[in-house]
């Protein structure tokens, strides 16, 4: 399928969503959001393109670095604080979602690509990729009660984003060291609509 084509239904799939949660069909969207960000993944996979070994090694390395934080973070409190998955998250390690590794690889390859591209320095590149990544992730917490993602059970505090940008920028450096190149078409694409979803939805839930 033309890149340009999975890119429209990638739109029309969150704006769709965010229609329909707006007119209070919440517990129809919500439970699909696994099929939404295993669609995220393949379209990174597939247009990034993850088509070498090298890019398949480094995908790997980032996957298995976010499920093992992961696993740190929820069944030992440290990292990121205490919480736990929910169950729109799909299925789960030990109760760690696969997908959450998947999307750990995601968002270090396309902020990654997005900071390669508009950063001249180079040793600012990956704490500008880090950035990216914990903006997301700053309003992402700010819907996960309500889509059923995971429940801080005293929020998301400091903590949490100083943990996620440090293991962010090791990730991106090391992306740096291995000189990932990529599409920056689709990684502004995948970026954007998971920030502008997550946005708008914190505007629909807090009005």
């Amino acid at each position: 399928m033309p890149k340009t084509v999975t890119i429209i239904m990638l739109w029309v799939i969150h704006i769709s969503a965010l229609i329909g949660i707006a007119m209070g069909n919440q517990d129809f969207f919500f439970p699909k959001s696994p099929f939404t960000l295993v669609y995220l993944a393949i379209l990174c996979v597939w247009f990034f393109p993850v088509n070498s070994v090298k890019k398949a090694l480094l995908f790997g390395l980032c996957f298995i670095t976010g499920m093992s934080v992961e696993w740190i973070g929820v069944h030992t409190g440290y990292l990121f604080g205490d919480y736990h998955y929910g169950v729109n998250m799909g299925w789960k390690l030990d109760g760690i979602p696969y997908l959450i590794g998947s999307n750990w690889a995601l968002l270090s390859f396309i902020t990654y690509e997005i900071s390669r591209k508009y950063i001249t320095q180079r040793l600012l590149i990956p704490l500008a990729g880090a950035f990216l990544m914990v903006v997301l992730d700053f309003f992402l917490e700010q819907i996960c009660d309500v889509a059923g993602f995971w429940h801080f059970n005293n929020g998301a505090g400091w903590f949490n984003y100083i943990c996620w940008f440090l293991i962010a920028a090791a990730l991106q450096y090391v992306l740096q060291f291995f000189k990932l190149k990529g599409d920056i078409k689709i990684s502004l694409h995948l970026y954007s609509v998971q920030l502008i979803f997550a946005i708008v939805l914190w505007i629909i839930i807090t009005i």
